[in-house]
């Protein structure tokens, strides 16, 4: 894994300079893409919001104000503030990374029904205010690590969509060259898509004792998803971060259901952000971006400024099934799914609050919402048309060292099957 992180450090400069679309947009956006490839380079402090605020012309302060229900705490003596600024460029990048994750996640769906993408897939549709809002909270040099439901996660991390798309169909310009598959996605500083049902949790743990052990000013953000709130290695990881005081932030997605079953049934105390005990904890409305971004930010600093773990929950809601596999539709009614679409829809609850705040025109909203499809629908384009890994040996070996920290020699079943780095080869086979 560790040579695919390395290697995929390049994502950050992809991202953004395949992006089609309109002059002004694309002008904006490559400028955002080569800071962004700096301050990548150097580890960068600055959050996305504030790159966001500097790759754009349009960095006028507007202030928000949250309703009150955005934010409910535990074992804390102060809440985020629900009044706060931040600048007008800064929501409308929010916007457009939302639209994107979108249309890829609603790609993934066609491509999957089409059979060009096999095997588990999980999308985010309806929950894609989490990893943008994050990701607007966090800086390059946090780290982040997720369950198997990850490609929003890792487009915002740096991954291009032909990158994650690619991946998910089997090809070798994916994200882990084709070896991964939805479940296995990686960015930089990006750990994971995970497929184990809450085994990215103590990974997470171990990922803010590294930037303790190193005195480093940053935290690492460990999502989970409500299903696996009551695994044991959860509660292990709670305490290892409290008694270590490790700058680690436990981020439940409580999507209201684990699989197909609600979680009412499966837990006996559904307010995940007091599952810490004696980790403080914070209840974030996961369906508003802006909270997002504020309640993770809060966290962030609370972490890194030495308070130790805390607990997040952020409540949220799947439009689809727990994966391609469910339809999403025998264990809660179409009225429940189209209730929450109307109401509380992540996408068009910032998109009101731009034209609200005069930011975008309802015409503006429209050519970002046709650049993204653009953009998407290019991207499939070109990893639909990308190779799939070749069939040589030589590819089963490649990423088991860092290139350069090879052993001489890798045993493998027998003796027939060891590999010889050096000779790329196998050791004793003509």
């Amino acid at each position: 894994m560790l040579s695919v992180v390395a290697r995929n450090q390049a994502f950050a400069l992809k991202k953004a300079a395949a992006i089609t679309l309109s002059s002004t947009t694309a002008r904006s956006f490559t400028k955002q893409t080569a800071i962004a490839a700096k301050q990548q380079a150097a580890g960068s402090d600055l959050s996305k919001a504030e790159e966001a605020a500097a790759a754009t012309e349009n960095d006028e302060l507007v202030e928000i104000t949250l309703p009150e229900s955005s934010f409910e705490g535990y074992l804390l003596d102060t809440l985020p503030d629900l009044t706060f600024q931040t600048s007008k460029g800064t929501l409308l990048q929010m916007y457009k990374d939302m639209i994107v994750v979108r249309r890829m996640e609603m790609a993934c769906d066609a491509l999957y029904k089409a059979k060009k993408i096999r095997g588990f897939c999980h999308l985010v549709v309806g929950q894609e205010a989490i990893p943008v809002g994050i990701e607007y909270a966090a800086t390059k040099r946090d780290t982040l690590i997720t369950s198997y439901r990850c490609h929003g996660m890792t487009y915002m991390r740096g991954a291009s969509v032909q990158a994650v798309l690619a991946e998910l169909m089997g090809r070798r310009t994916g994200v882990s060259f084709g070896k991964g598959g939805s479940m296995h996605l990686y960015a930089p500083n990006f750990f994971g898509g995970n497929g184990i049902v809450g085994a990215q949790v103590p990974l997470g743990a171990g990922l803010a004792f590294s930037h303790k052990y190193k005195s480093e000013d940053a935290c690492s953000f460990t999502l989970y998803g409500d299903g696996a709130a009551n695994q044991g290695q959860v509660f292990e990881s709670f305490n290892m971060a409290k008694l270590w005081n490790l700058p680690c932030i436990f981020c439940c997605e409580n999507n209201k259901y684990g699989m197909g079953t609600a979680a009412a049934r499966s837990s006996a105390m559904t307010e995940y952000f007091k599952r810490g005990q004696y980790i403080p904890g914070l209840k974030i409305n996961g369906m508003d971006i802006l909270a997002v971004y504020q309640g993770s930010k809060f966290a962030k600093d609370w972490a890194v400024s030495g308070n130790g773990p805390m607990v997040l929950e952020y409540e949220t809601y799947r439009y689809g099934g727990h994966s391609m596999s469910d339809p999403g539709t025998t264990y809660r009614t179409r009225d429940e799914i189209q209730h929450m679409r109307s109401k509380n829809d992540p996408i068009a609850g910032l998109k009101m609050k731009l034209l609200e705040l005069n930011i975008a025109t309802e015409e503006e909203i429209k050519s970002y919402d046709k650049a993204a499809r653009k953009y998407v629908d290019e991207q499939v384009q070109l990893a639909d048309a990308s190779p799939a890994p070749e069939a040589k040996m030589s590819i089963l070996f490649e990423d088991v060292y860092i290139p350069g920290s090879e052993v001489p020699t890798l045993r493998g079943r027998i003796s027939d099957d060891t590999w010889d780095f050096k000779k790329g080869g196998f050791a004793f086979r003509d």
